[in-house]
């Protein structure tokens, strides 16, 4: 019995964000589950949810499963993912265009923006944070035609402005919030190459933080599990999964290695 597959969404979204990437994976035998973060089924808010509530949301999950599980998490799910790997064990951690944890620092202008321009809003880790089409367009869902970005777009939710502001300003977090610990599961990172919320600058980071083995798409936004040439991505995972017998694929180098 393969190992179950766990993806975590990033802001605004739910598990609707995987619908076409956990494909390959069901294909090769895996049981794929794709969890709503807490605070998006009708009726419930995000106000006041912390990335530690949707970690242990997803940490129960975890260890609801009958062997521990491949993690895998987009956006700020990765850096979910990155929280929950470090309380329950589980058999891989895969990180697509991922939040970087406590201590890394953003590599591009935009991620600064980011975290300065939402307290336009006051003080908005007591609120929840509508998604911005205008934000979505030019910066996650680039890459996709029109319609495909307003049929998403209409799906997304309001997003937790306390957990967003745990993730873009570690800094100010005495609590450490977003700091993973010890990560015990080989992780792959992937960035792409034309993604500016997280750069493969910060990928990068983000993967040495953990000890893991980092890999770009140069062509590629942010959206990766759902843009042109998602599936090279999911195979990039499934590469990554089938190597844990010690073969590991070429294209796979430890983040500090270069090719022969």
């Amino acid at each position: 019995m393969k190992a179950p597959v766990i993806m975590v969404h990033g802001a605004f979204c739910g598990g609707w964000t995987f619908d076409v990437f956990r494909a390959p994976f069901e294909a090769a035998g895996h049981q794929v589950l794709t969890p709503d973060l807490p605070g998006r089924a009708p009726g419930e808010s995000t106000v006041g949810l912390s990335m530690s509530d949707y970690a242990r949301a997803v940490v129960r999950l975890i260890r609801s499963c009958e062997k521990p599980p491949i993690l895998i998490g987009h956006s700020m799910g990765g850096l979910v993912a990155q929280l929950a790997a470090g309380r329950a064990p589980v058999d891989r951690l895969i990180l697509l265009a991922p939040s970087p944890p406590w201590g890394v620092h953003g590599a591009s202008l935009e991620e600064a923006v980011s975290a300065v321009s939402l307290y336009s809003l006051g003080p908005y880790w007591l609120q929840a944070i509508a998604p911005d089409y205008g934000v979505v367009r030019r910066y996650s869902l680039d890459r996709l035609p029109r319609e495909t970005r307003r049929a998403l777009y209409a799906r997304m939710t309001s997003e937790s402005g306390r957990a967003l502001w745990e993730t873009l300003n570690w800094w100010l977090d005495p609590f450490m919030t977003t700091s993973p610990g010890a990560v015990k599961a080989p992780v792959l990172a992937i960035a792409g190459g034309q993604d500016v919320v997280h750069p493969p600058a910060t990928v990068r980071q983000t993967a040495a933080r953990l000890g893991g083995v980092f890999r770009e798409f140069p062509e590629m936004s942010h959206w990766l599990p759902g843009e042109p040439g998602w599936e090279d991505v999911a195979q990039a995972c499934l590469d990554f999964i089938a190597a844990k017998t010690g073969r590991r694929p070429d294209a796979l180098l430890p983040v500090n290695s270069t090719s022969p």
